[in-house]
């Protein structure tokens, strides 16, 4: 990904935080953060975030577009999902990831933080779609 790519410029008017190496711009827009993580190239959970975080798996839902680069999530169950862009997002609480491949993942999240899995509806743990 050219570094000059408008989807890694600083954004203005955002919250900027570097989390276990993760980049987050933050804004709120009316009930809603919206957000854009980039995961840097090696980005592992187990590996960069997980002590930072205090549990062994992400129990956050994310929720949004892959608009760069590839991650893959592993839920509790072993059950892997890739994300490669470009494409919609929804991942249940219960989940560790890794970028794949040698170019920043980009994803454009909406969350309403603690709250996220019943004011969208999601499952609160990752369930096959074949009901397995």
């Amino acid at each position: 990904m050219n570094p000059m790519d408008p989807l890694l410029s600083p954004i203005q008017n955002a919250e900027h935080r570097l989390i276990g190496g993760v980049q987050v711009d933050v804004s709120r827009c009316g009930s809603v953060r919206v957000k854009r993580m980039i995961y840097p190239p090696g980005f592992n959970w187990a590996e960069h975030l997980s002590d930072i975080m205090g549990s062994k798996l992400c129990m956050h839902a994310h929720v949004g577009f892959m608009a760069a680069g590839q991650i893959n999530v592993r839920f509790a169950d072993g059950c892997v999902k890739q994300y490669k862009a470009p494409q919609f997002v929804a991942v249940e609480p219960g989940h560790e990831g890794w970028v794949v491949g040698n170019e920043p993942a980009v994803l454009i999240e909406f969350d309403f933080e603690s709250e996220t899995v019943g004011k969208l509806g999601l499952p609160s743990v990752h369930h096959h779609e074949n009901g397995k």
